[in-house]
């Protein structure tokens, strides 16, 4: 059911269609090197090999599971004895699942790619501005394929019905298709093959596809989620943004996915335990106790089970007040330190262990805070060169506003926290 021409091909519209971005190029004979990056079964193999078709180039496919710079350099040299670059028609290059490929072996490719011997087509699930090194990308363009809509898995499957050697001769009859669509997750090739082993294990000549056949005889496909890939950041990506926007129904959502997905639950609650921190602080201190709970338990109890105690704290930190004012100081005191270097510190509040250092003044001067009404004196503790300087802004939340009335007022206002 490999589509061989352009016109024959299924989805991602916005570069092979009418006016899509790669229309044009097949049409005018010109390819640039180019990457193709998205999931798996959406197209990029044989993209690659109708472009090869349609502008009447050679093409060579390597693999970057099993090919190396051994290989990479054979089919350059193959390529230069064609000599057709002249003629403008260099031949292809396809390498699929190119970010498998280490910097020396990408590096490898760069010659040919600058002088025009190969065009280039590098297929990726992985985001190429991660995966490729950056004198590739730079030599290529980077096109982006989309999974596959319901309607155009439907039309495949119809398709493939009417016109596979053996499907065609078959008396099937599509009742309902939202299981075997929703299991393929966009991707053509899952739901061909999905649609091949329901076929070949029905043994009624009639065979009626509906939701619980499919349920029946298909083992839920693991979620597609890489836990080192771009999925793992794009996930806990969301995960994080939605507890810190207050939407515990996403939070759990894509909690839910990780955890479906595989995701070392320890991982997950390590974020917890930074977000409680980071993005809840002390609007809310409980937060950072419970994240800290969380962890311990998820340590201790690990799998099934922990999916309730990541359950329980994300939707109390996606519920909790929220503020940022403990990253802002320390980000803001980080800085200055890096503008100003090691000031000194003032000296009565430096340690004075022995009679030469109170000689010299250490310590001379400093008001034991407990020896004052209210356990407080106003005194300088930061470096002249930036005394007054202020970190902390508390947060606009009931907790932060109350320590914010009681240190303004411990500090006679001169510090607006």
């Amino acid at each position: 059911m490999r589509p061989k021409r352009l016109k024959d091909y299924f989805g991602q519209e916005h570069l092979v269609g009418a006016n899509g971005a790669l229309t044009a190029a097949i049409r005018s004979g010109y390819i640039p090197s180019i990457i193709l990056w998205g999931p798996p079964g959406v197209g990029k193999t044989t993209l690659a090999q109708i472009i090869a078709e349609e502008t009447k180039r050679p093409i060579f496919t390597l693999s970057a599971i099993s090919s190396g710079v051994k290989d990479i350099r054979e089919v350059i040299d193959k390529a230069k004895e064609q000599n057709l670059f002249s003629k403008g028609l260099n031949p292809i290059l396809f390498i699929d699942e190119i970010h498998r490929f280490s910097k020396s072996q990408q590096d490898s490719l760069l010659g040919a790619v600058e002088k025009g011997t190969i065009t280039l087509i590098g297929a990726t699930t992985e985001n190429p501005s991660f995966e490729v090194i950056s004198a590739l990308l730079s030599r290529s363009q980077v096109y982006v394929l989309k999974p596959h809509s319901d309607e155009e898995l439907l039309s495949l499957l119809n398709k493939a019905i009417k016109e596979d050697e053996i499907l065609k001769g078959k008396d099937i009859e599509l009742i309902e298709t939202e299981s075997l669509l929703q299991m393929s997750g966009g991707d053509a090739r899952r739901l061909l093959n999905n649609f091949e082993l329901l076929v070949n294990s029905h043994p009624d000549k009639k065979i009626v596809i509906n939701n619980e056949l499919v349920k029946e005889q298909i083992k839920l496909n693991p979620t597609m989620y890489d836990k080192s890939g771009e999925q793992h950041y794009d996930i806990i990506s969301a995960f994080i943004k939605s507890i810190r926007g207050s939407d515990p129904n996403a939070a759990v959502y894509y909690l839910a996915r990780m955890i479906e997905g595989g995701e070392n639950p320890e991982f997950i609650a390590r974020r917890l335990l930074i977000l409680a921190s980071e993005d809840i602080g002390n609007a809310n201190p409980n937060a950072l106790m419970l994240a800290q709970s969380c962890f311990h338990s998820v340590s201790v109890i690990g799998h099934p089970e922990c999916r309730i105690i990541l359950s329980q704290c994300t939707i109390y930190l996606a519920s909790s007040p929220k503020s940022n004012s403990s990253y802002q100081a320390i980000n803001a005191a980080q800085q200055l330190v890096r503008d100003t270097g090691n000031l000194p510190v003032p000296l009565h509040i430096r340690n004075a262990p022995n009679k030469m250092m109170k000689d010299m003044g250490y310590g001379k001067g400093y008001q034991y805070s407990h020896s004052y009404e209210n356990n407080f004196s106003i005194q300088e503790f930061l470096p002249e060169e930036i005394k007054g300087t202020n970190f902390v802004q508390m947060g606009n939340n009931k907790r932060e506003l109350e320590l914010k009335a009681m240190l303004e007022k411990l500090w006679n206002n001169k510090y607006r926290f």
